[in-house]
């Protein structure tokens, strides 16, 4: 994953992978209205940590249509096994009524953060599935992709009605607060912010083809599937998570 571009500096790199959770009682998706959280889990190269996303509207942004959505750093994990126990579901009991229904792996590909000019990115490749299925093109999962991610300040209020409760809102340490400048927003650089629960980001649609916008090279090839990192790193048992749709782009 080379830097070509002088004015672009890569700040990580490592695995992402794309997850979605069905509603309670959907035992099969049909379309993301049967869907309750969209999630993307973040594994940087060289840390021991996994940072699982929770992104709003059960989708990535629309990268054609410059989408900003909002989303926050819902877990910190140091091992897959803590992340795998949350995405395995609830009984009736412990949901309260009906049981969660566990997780599906819709994703798995590289990803890079970077410094561009004044601002960040986060950029991937896809390489699962294959091919994406009507799975990926509603969850707006691109084979390639590059969004602006910025942090919000977690001591500057939230709109009416949107953003975490303050309860909930990351607590960073004085080098990390200090990066704003009494901002609202700021780039994720470093991309220390997203280790703290609580982080709530900004994701803009920038452009598909990330390797020509911001002139670095990506990994491209299908990776095995009884390789994956979403089984090894995660620890998803085929069993307990429907497969289908990180091999063959369909829901489930």
């Amino acid at each position: 994953m080379a830097r070509k571009d002088e004015d672009t500096e890569i700040l990580e790199d490592g695995s992402i992978y794309f997850i979605y959770r069905p509603k309670k009682g959907a035992e099969e998706v049909e379309d993301l209205s049967d869907v309750q959280r969209f999630f993307v889990v973040l594994s940087p190269r060289g840390k021991k940590r996994l940072r699982r996303l929770v992104l709003g509207r059960k989708k990535m942004a629309r990268i054609d249509a410059h989408q900003r959505h909002w989303g926050f750093v819902d877990q910190v994990a140091q091992s897959g096994t803590t992340v795998e126990r949350d995405l395995q579901g609830k009984s009736g009991a412990e949901a309260g009524g009906r049981p969660e229904e566990p997780a599906r792996p819709a994703g798995e590909g590289h990803y890079l953060i970077l410094r561009h000019g004044n601002h960040t990115h986060l950029a991937y490749s896809l390489q699962l599935p294959s091919e994406p299925g009507e799975a990926q093109k509603e969850l707006h999962i691109e084979p390639e992709g590059s969004y602006v991610l910025s942090v919000k300040n977690p001591q500057k209020p939230s709109p009416k009605e949107a953003g975490l409760p303050s309860q909930r809102k990351a607590d960073l340490p004085r080098r990390l607060e200090e990066v704003f400048h009494d901002r609202k927003f700021a780039p994720a650089d470093p991309p220390d912010f997203l280790d703290y629960e609580g982080m709530e980001l900004l994701l803009v649609g920038a452009r598909e083809d990330a390797e020509a916008e911001l002139d670095v090279d990506l990994p491209h090839g299908c990776e095995d599937p009884d390789q994956a990192g979403i089984f090894r790193e995660l620890h998803m048992i085929k069993s307990r998570h429907p497969i289908e749709p990180l091999t063959k782009g369909e829901w489930t």
